[in-house]
């Protein structure tokens, strides 16, 4: 199986490797990216810099964002995974598991 996925991360990323450098060459001319929407032409807020620095830097922002979300929407399994690590400790120690009532009913639907 690892030899399946170094050639299909060859042939995936070399290829996508090759087109953000074609990009970055191409795209060297500099950009005003305004970020006053009502006066564009306000230099205080906008920057000016090369295409692909651009999108770099908001493929890099949107990764950021996502990993956040991402992690903050898995928080509660995180916090599941530590109770019942506190648990396994618990019940290596006393030898007797200590569950709620609603935990035993929840066991014995599955």
């Amino acid at each position: 199986m690892t030899k399946v996925r170094k050639i299909a991360n060859l042939v995936i990323f070399v290829p996508l490797g090759i087109l953000l450098i074609v990009l970055c060459v191409a795209n060297r001319q500099s950009v005003t990216l305004a970020l006053n929407p009502f006066q564009p032409q306000d230099s205080v807020l906008s920057v000016s810099a090369p295409l692909f620095v651009l999108l770099f830097l908001s493929v890099i922002f949107g990764m950021g964002v996502g990993s956040m979300v991402t992690w903050w929407n898995q928080g509660r399994y995180r916090k599941q995974a530590r109770t019942e690590a506190r648990e396994a400790v618990k019940w290596q120690q006393n030898g007797k598991p200590s569950i709620s009532p609603v935990e035993a009913k929840q066991l014995r639907i599955k």
